[in-house]
């Protein structure tokens, strides 16, 4: 499968695991690397895989826990520049294609490793899942309303932000380094690590003072003129008109006064019930009122603006995000669905030796 983008030519080995690793490799087969996905072998069919995250890659079975499944998986990782693994600590050394292995046959090879925990630390062997790490790293305490108890947000916090796009960040930077020292790298991406670092700002701002208990801050929905509010038809629209001048435009689309700062919540819940969400829309539209509709998921693809910048894409009959940052004037990976790969003599596994597995039953 020719590809393009500035990841042309580099080629992952993604051990199958759940969302933040696919993630990675989504994030790395978008911007042009060959992405092979070394699933079970019962996992792989014929069938292109319709999972969005796995879009642009190819797919093989591979039994690792037989010596020949392992041997062959060392062999893929000679002809490697990068390995996305997703296994509790210690699970990959005990199958023998750990860090250590896989140097022993390509130490330019970037080894990343994903977990929530970490791979040392005493939660490290324990399992945990988004939640958990957003609650150890303080994160989860300020999100939510006020008064009210913590709200875990859809798993974006820990296992996509501070874990699959961590991860694929420091493959890059080992990738990167490489090129200076001639030599790969352990990346350890721990979703708690990750989620702490996104929440920086708002370490510093509590620390210093500028930042109270949640749901009483300017930008967690405290603060009036930052928030989401009903209309007539139902619907809702996100008001995000902090600085003076959007404010202003605010009131005047609404056609309100100034309200005095107790009441203007209300104020605006009221303004807002008095037309549809279509309506809203049309008055603030060219103005800088911040002022947007909360759109689902289904009619976000249709928004004029995404529309025209092609943030979504069609690919087998699935709408989905498009391949994101945008290098410009730099072309994209295959996004077609992922298929399985048959001929592996591109990743330095001979015909022979494919025949020979399959026929064993440990390789599709």
């Amino acid at each position: 499968m020719e590809t393009s983008g500035p990841l042309a030519g580099i080629k992952v080995l993604e051990l199958a695991g759940l969302a933040p690793g696919p993630f990675a490799g989504m994030m790395l087969a978008d911007h042009g690397a060959s992405v092979l996905r070394v699933d079970r072998v019962a996992a792989v069919t014929d069938t292109p895989r319709r999972e969005v995250m796995d879009r642009g890659k190819r797919s093989i079975g591979l039994d690792l826990k037989s010596p020949e499944g392992v041997a062959a998986f060392l062999e893929l990782a000679r002809n490697a520049d990068a390995v996305i693994e997703v296994f509790r600590p210690g699970v990959a050394e005990r199958l023998g294609i750990g860090p250590a292995d896989v140097h022993a046959v390509n130490e330019r090879l970037v080894y990343g490793r994903l977990t929530g925990w970490g791979q040392d630390g005493p939660l490290a062997p324990r399992a945990g899942h988004d939640i958990d790490y957003l609650a150890i790293s303080g994160v989860l305490s300020q999100l939510g309303r006020a008064g009210e108890r913590p709200t875990p947000p859809i798993n974006l916090l820990g296992d996509f932000a501070g874990g699959g796009l961590m991860l694929a960040y420091g493959i890059l930077l080992a990738l990167l380094e490489r090129e200076r020292t001639g030599r790969g790298r352990v990346v350890d991406a721990a979703m708690v690590d990750g989620a702490a670092l996104l929440f920086s700002m708002f370490y510093s701002l509590s620390q210093a003072g500028f930042w109270g208990p949640r749901g009483t801050n300017l930008l967690d929905g405290g603060a009036a003129r930052y928030d989401t509010y009903e209309t007539k038809d139902g619907k809702f629209m996100a008001v995000g008109a902090l600085e003076p001048q959007f404010y202003a435009e605010l009131l005047r689309g609404l056609e309100l006064s100034d309200p005095p700062e107790p009441l203007l919540r209300d104020r605006l819940t009221e303004a807002f019930k008095t037309r549809t969400r279509a309506e809203w829309e049309a008055v603030f539209a060219g103005s800088d009122a911040c002022v947007a509709p909360v759109l689902d998921v289904a009619e976000a693809p249709d928004h004029p603006h995404n529309a025209a910048r092609g943030t979504f894409v069609e690919i087998g009959g699935l709408a989905q995000a498009a391949p994101a940052p945008r290098l410009l004037g730099a072309g994209t990976g295959d996004l077609a669905p992922a298929t399985r790969l048959d001929d592996l003599t591109g990743w330095g596994l001979s015909e022979d030796t494919t025949t020979h597995l399959r026929a064993k039953g440990l390789l599709a």
